[in-house]
């Protein structure tokens, strides 16, 4: 293989995020199906959907990237995102607005994971493997910018309409498949680990994490609690957060300020992530009521009708959610050997999924009969 740009490989990484997740119909989805006159039963059942998607693909899209390349399955990730924007565009009812919906799930398993490993084989490979600390803070930089930039937008999708909102999400896409398309994929030494990885069967790799998986639930009943608590707590977060955009112009609130409202509820999460590390000493049962409460909080404020206690609630929930993740993530990180990390990261990423799976389709039943 010809000697690697790593400036330029590290560059266009930093593109792909940066355009890849500018996505303003993306970050406004709810509301403009709310728009469109889907009900929030319907909305809810599509947010089930969705985590089924992720649920059923987590795990397969993690090996396809170490045995067929972490290029080929970052520029799959781009394409399977710019064909849920076209199927969004051209749905017309709940069937193929699903379809659309799996779509975008299948593209975030192809990308979880997978941008961070070819970023670290590219320097690993330039014996630079010491800067990917740096990259990994800019990389996350740059996502929370384009995130919350789109999220800004919302009130500019709504008054766009879903079709010439979506039309701009998927110019944005095909600048990032053509920018992932450009990079350059890399082959690890002979005797890494992940080259041992590519010429282990795919099927016994997956059965291997499953049984892996399983037996750490059965076995560990405490770390079992806390990441059921954690995923409770931080789906029903997730979730008011979501159906707030579409009350929120129900309950008054005009669509022009519907992103500078998601974009300060987004604030508690991140106020919450920093907040949470001045109560070191705080036992783990006191974050979790404090955590409880604003959740339950969050969920309240909904039913009053009021969009600025509406937004009040969102922000507490969000903050919620991450103080009590921060904390979790350092107790199970302590309770568990390093070689079970990557068990860790799946069995909650299916717990969370699981529950979502459930109280999607539970929310949206509530939300549609307030």
């Amino acid at each position: 293989m010809h000697k690697m740009n790593i400036k330029k490989q590290m560059n266009k990484l930093y593109m792909v995020t940066s355009v890849g997740y500018f996505q303003i119909a993306g970050a406004s989805w709810v509301a403009l199906l709310a728009l469109r006159g889907f009900s929030l039963l319907e909305i809810g059942m599509l947010e089930s959907i969705f985590h089924i998607v992720s649920f059923c693909f987590e795990l397969p899209t993690g090996v396809f990237a170490d045995v067929l390349g972490r290029k080929k399955t970052l520029v799959l990730s781009q394409v399977a995102s710019l064909v849920s924007g076209i199927f969004m565009i051209l749905s017309n009812g709940f069937t193929t607005t699903a379809i659309a919906i799996g779509c975008n799930a299948l593209s975030y398993n192809l990308a979880s994971g997978t941008r961070e490993a070819l970023a670290y084989d590219s320097l690993k490979l330039e014996g630079k493997e010491g800067d990917y600390n740096r990259f990994a803070s800019t990389e996350m930089m740059l996502y929370r910018i384009s995130n919350s930039t789109a999220t800004l937008c919302a009130g500019l999708a709504l008054w766009l309409g879903y079709k010439r909102a979506y039309a701009i999400d998927i110019v944005f896409e095909l600048t990032a498949v053509c920018i992932a398309c450009s990079l350059t994929e890399v082959i690890p030494e002979e005797d890494s680990q992940i080259e041992k990885v590519r010429k282990e069967s795919v099927l016994l790799k997956l059965v291997q994490i499953i049984l892996e998986s399983w037996y750490f639930l059965c076995s560990n009943k405490k770390a079992r609690r806390i990441m059921v608590v954690n995923a409770f707590i931080g789906a029903v977060s997730t979730l008011v957060l979501f159906f707030l955009q579409a009350k929120l112009p129900m309950a008054g609130l005009h669509h022009a300020m519907l992103g500078p409202a998601l974009f300060v509820m987004g604030l508690g999460a991140a106020l919450g992530s920093k907040v949470v590390a001045f109560f070191p000493n705080s036992r783990y049962q006191r974050i979790i009521l404090a955590a409880g409460i604003g959740v339950v909080f969050a969920f309240g404020m909904i039913f009053t009708g009021n969009p600025y206690l509406m937004i009040l609630g969102g922000f507490v929930g969000a903050f919620a959610d991450d103080f009590l993740e921060v904390r979790t993530d350092v107790i199970l990180n302590d309770m568990i050997p390093s070689k079970q990390r990557a068990t860790l990261i799946s069995v909650s990423s299916f717990l969370f999924s699981v529950i979502m799976v459930v109280m999607s389709t539970v929310f949206g039943w509530v939300m549609n009969g307030i």
